[in-house]
């Protein structure tokens, strides 16, 4: 397969699983991305060998043909190419000869099943094959499938106690529970029905069956609705939301390629314009690969804010660009301003249960930029892309500034 049959693919930039395959349509190797369209392109660089090694161009050379799967999420990405690994087993799938040392996702068979990560040498020693509920893996990356249960642990409540629950053997081990239940982190009633459809979601979701732990929800929200018991449908629906906007950017963090190099990551910069807080205006630039997306640049009229509010017209563009779950996510949010800036966009984030990194571009009074704060890793590794994506959105706003406020003058 060449680059130019591969730009016929058409890949899309959003987060899937991709099959290299073969002659006779077998499948060669499978992995996981971020963006199918930028990391599928990446394979075909000059350095593979450098990048990846000698075995991934030689499978390079022999794949046909290039497929996807997209999904919803990284998240679900990473759990479906560990399944899809381990049905298929592709032979450029490189994987150590001793498997012990992976991390397994197993829930026991017990009156209140917990879900533990343990490691493959363990698995025999720990447990029988009765004792095992559910089994999933191995997931190969250890840093990423601990930042992948930290994200189904905001999705769904369950124990990953030590001990069978009911067995604490200490007055420590049992505070630690009703610890654990008020911060959340533990189911808040003792009940074995309420917990067990807990489980069979967990388990549907690790099978990728996203969209069955939603139906069933959807219908639990519901009869709860005609009940009058508009609390617990509340609860549910925050569920159902939290399900369709899964937030894994700690997943793509912890991808270092990832990390290393702009062309795997998509900024979203944001501006305010305005003359002495008249004709306000906003907008949102994009990078993708390291280029301007400008088909993806987006215009908002500011709604109800009658004087110069910079902060509050930032926080309606935001609110107003969440609304709108069909564009791709970010993985960093450029804002043009200081702290206030900076915190306000984090405040409408933390709203919407959404975990982007936010960093803001402080000018001086020529409105050059001076610095930048935010996450030291991510400033070191994309400064220049943070300054051009910020440098787009301060050209476009001005654009949209000055055409507003000539087709006013026109009128």
């Amino acid at each position: 397969m060449t680059k130019e049959e591969l730009v016929k693919k058409n890949l899309p930039s959003t987060p899937g699983v991709y099959f290299f395959l073969g002659p006779k349509k077998n499948i060669l190797y499978i992995g996981k991305a971020t963006s199918l369209k930028n990391r599928v392109r990446s394979y075909f660089a000059t350095d593979i060998v450098e990048k990846r090694s000698r075995i991934i161009e030689k499978m390079v050379s022999e794949a046909k043909t290039v497929d996807f799967t997209q999904t919803d999420s990284v998240l679900e990405a990473l759990i479906l190419e560990t399944n899809l690994i381990r049905t298929h087993k592709p032979q450029y799938n490189t994987r150590s000869k001793d498997d012990k040392s992976y991390n397994h996702l197993v829930i026991t068979d017990e009156e209140f099943p917990r879900v533990l990560v343990v490691r493959g040498k363990d698995l025999t020693e720990k447990f029988t094959v009765k004792e095992i509920l559910y089994h999933f893996g191995p997931f190969t990356s250890g840093s990423l499938f601990r930042e992948a249960l930290k994200i189904v642990r905001r999705l769904f409540q369950f124990y990953d106690t030590k001990n069978p629950i009911g067995q604490e053997k200490t007055k420590v081990a049992k505070g630690k529970i009703d610890f654990n239940r008020q911060i959340g982190l533990y189911p808040e009633v003792q009940s074995k029905a309420a917990y067990n459809k807990t489980i069979r979601h967990i388990r549907l979701f690790f099978e990728g069956k996203k969209q069955q732990v939603i139906a069933e929800l959807e219908k639990e929200m519901m009869k709860e609705a005609k009940k009058e018991h508009f609390e617990e449908a509340s609860v549910i629906k925050k569920r159902i939301f939290a399900l369709n906007h899964i937030q894994d950017i700690a997943l793509i963090k912890n991808e270092s390629k990832v990390y290393r190099d702009d062309k795997q990551v998509r900024i979203e910069a944001y501006d305010i314009a305005h003359l002495q807080g008249e004709d306000m205006v906003g907008v949102m630039t994009v990078l993708e690969s390291g280029e301007p997306a400008k088909n993806e640049y987006r215009k908002f009229k500011i709604k109800d804010i009658p004087s110069a509010n910079d902060t509050a017209a930032l926080k309606q563009v935001l609110e107003r660009r969440l609304a709108h779950p069909e564009w791709p996510y970010p993985q960093i949010i450029v804002v043009d301003g200081s702290t206030a800036q900076k915190n306000a966009a984090e405040l409408v984030l933390s709203k919407n249960t959404m975990l982007i990194p936010v960093v803001g571009v402080v000018k001086d009074e020529r409105h050059k930029p001076i610095r930048l704060i935010g996450q030291k890793k991510i400033l070191d590794a994309h400064k220049e892309a943070i300054l051009h994506a910020n440098a787009e959105s301060h050209r476009f706003a001005i654009a949209y500034h000055r055409d507003k406020r000539s087709k006013k003058l026109r009128s």
